[in-house]
């Protein structure tokens, strides 16, 4: 791809940009949401057309109007929303568009099913053609659709987030399956977020940044031109790794949250913890820990099954997220799609869907009084101001994250309980995201983390609480923990490398339980 240039009105997504994969290698592709990344893929799949530059495959010019003009020239795309068809089987999945028939007009069912048997062998897939594909796992989805473009001799395979939302279990086959494809010669270009899946598959990467290309690295030199993590950051963001957490430390006001002996459905408990006033407390663990399911039993999503909750020394009753809203407290849940926004409505509507009674008089609704406090809340989370009457499905990741922050904020929240708050956004978003969480602890909100990156919870948090099979092990001030450390107890590995500090806070923790 050469000279690529692309605009929609006024912005221009993408300025004279050229892009290129070599048979036999990934080339991974990074930048921040709104980088262009997303833009340029859509080129090279057919679904838009370029106002200038040209693109060649195999040596040769191409003109790609349609999906279809793509797919014959040997381009495929896995997106990170799966192109499958839930009702249908595997097999009736992988023909889709190319059925086999009897006489021309009759579909040949056994000559379908076997065509996906060979499809799914060149992928070494076990999977029964004749299943459901909705009743695969996305991993396994995501496996089939990679096996309808190798059959379909694809030269060049983009896979955009592909991990998003695998186990590590997934993860791992989906890379064996990558290697497998560079060593056939197929060109893969890998689009993510994730530093370390970069650094394990990437021959090259190359970086976006407001619609330019910033720059291509070589992941295989060695020496003075060596590629570092905070090079790939500085070409994405123009900033350092460390520059990314801005938290000022700070000892917390007056116990805002106490839990006392809780226990809930799925050998939760009994977990004790104090959150305090203008602190930011970080809950960590392995996956099945249990951070998620104790955020769920003090915010009232689930029963408890036992223990005391107090917020500002009385007790927290709530047997549901109402009452929880009402007492002072909010959630940020783990799946912002699933569990937070409503896609469809506009960000204004998201906004301020839990707190329309308070724009209210007289049963009215104050629509001037409600916009103005949306517009300003949004200003305050930097999305634009336009934005509020967009539906939140045409939102980039990050700024779905502050529709339901903005939710939060408008709810005044004594408490706030964020579960994994920078899930599948980019670093950019990333680096407000954190500003935006110290900025509402420094108004005394209590704030309780939970996150699966261990750099995140170290750089934000106050203090860490480590959580395994249901119970929290250790607790550790963040300013005096370790990555080793944390994993150490999250795991349940003590070695002598394990401070005497994190030992005794350790015991500490195992005695208030």
């Amino acid at each position: 791809m050469s000279g690529i240039s692309k605009r929609f009105g006024a912005t221009r997504a993408l300025s004279d940009v050229s892009f290129d994969v070599r048979p036999g290698e990934v080339h991974a592709l990074m930048g921040e949401n709104g980088a262009g990344k997303s833009t340029l893929m859509k080129i090279i799949s057919g679904n838009y057309q370029p106002d200038t530059g040209t693109i060649g495959i195999g040596g040769s010019p191409v003109v790609l109007t349609s999906p279809r003009d793509a797919m014959a020239a040997g381009v495929a795309i896995i997106h990170q929303e799966l192109n499958t068809i839930p009702e249908m089987t595997v097999a009736e999945n992988l023909a889709t568009g190319a059925e086999p028939t009897r006489f021309g007009v009759l579909l040949d069912r056994r000559a379908m099913r076997q065509q996906a048997q060979e499809k799914l062998a060149r992928v070494g897939a076990d999977i029964d053609p004749d299943r459901p594909i909705g009743r695969l796992s996305v991993g396994m989805q995501q496996v089939v659709e990679i096996a309808r473009a190798v059959a379909e001799d694809a030269k060049v395979l983009v896979l955009d987030e592909p991990t998003a939302s695998l186990s590590k279990s997934e993860s791992e086959h989906l890379f064996r399956l990558i290697r497998t494809m560079r060593e056939a010669g197929m060109g893969l270009i890998y689009i993510s977020h994730r530093m370390e899946e970069v650094w394990e598959l990437a021959d090259r990467v190359t970086v976006f940044r407001d619609g330019k290309l910033i720059g291509t690295r070589d992941m295989h030199a060695q020496g003075a031109d060596q590629v570092t993590p905070d090079d790939i950051v500085k070409m994405m963001v123009g900033r350092e790794i460390s520059d990314l957490y801005t938290h000022d430390r700070r000892g917390g006001g007056d116990v805002r949250l106490s839990v006392r002996e809780l226990t809930g459905p799925g050998g939760i408990g009994p977990v004790s913890f104090d959150v305090r006033a203008g602190e930011i407390v970080g809950m960590v663990g392995l996956i099945g820990a249990g951070r998620t399911e104790v955020a769920r039993l003090v915010y009232g999503a689930d029963r408890r099954t036992g223990g005391v909750v107090e917020l500002d020394g009385r007790p927290l009753e709530a047997r549901g997220p109402a009452d929880a809203i009402r007492a002072g407290v909010g959630l940020l849940p783990e799946s912002r799609k699933d569990q937070a926004l409503f896609l469809d409505m506009s960000v204004r509507d998201n906004v301020s869907v839990s707190t329309l009674g308070d724009y209210t008089s007289g049963g009215v609704l104050r629509g001037r009084r409600l916009l103005s406090a949306v517009r300003g809340v949004m200003q305050q989370l930097k999305v634009r101001a336009n934005a509020v009457d967009l539906e939140s499905r045409a939102l980039s990741g990050g700024n779905q994250q502050k529709v339901v922050l903005g939710r939060l904020l408008l709810q005044k929240p004594r408490l706030l309980i964020l579960d994994e708050p920078t899930r599948g956004v980019d670093i950019g978003a990333k680096s407000e995201i954190y500003t935006i969480i110290d900025e509402i602890a420094a108004t005394g909100t209590a704030v309780l983390v939970i996150s699966s990156d261990l750099p995140e919870a170290l750089g934000i948090s106050d203090r860490l609480l480590v959580m395994r099979g249901g119970r929290i092990v250790a607790e550790v001030p963040a300013a005096e923990a370790s990555e080793e450390s944390v994993m150490q107890h999250a795991t349940g590995v003590h070695t002598p490398s394990t401070s005497t500090g994190d030992r005794d806070r350790a015991h500490d923790a195992g005695a208030r339980r």
